[in-house]
């Protein structure tokens, strides 16, 4: 899945991430900053989440296809 727009790691939007909650906890924010920081928050766990959902559905392949290859040379 490649874009032309670079997308952030996923440790860059954790990061951000936490720093939003940090924000949101701290109370200082007025409602409507607060309802925009909390918006962005929600986009970047749904990304996480993605990342990680993709991340492991590779993993999975990877492994099937591993033991597809070990199941095959222990057969011959």
């Amino acid at each position: 899945m490649n874009t032309t727009k670079k997308s952030k790691s996923i440790e860059s939007k954790l990061k951000e991430l936490e720093g939003l909650l940090e924000e949101l906890e701290s109370g200082k924010l007025d409602l409507d900053e607060a309802l925009i920081k909390f918006e962005k928050g929600i986009k970047l766990s749904r990304e996480c989440q993605q990342t990680l959902e993709e991340a492991e559905l590779k993993i999975q392949v990877l492994m099937d296809d591993e033991l597809k290859d070990s199941d095959d040379s222990l057969s011959q």
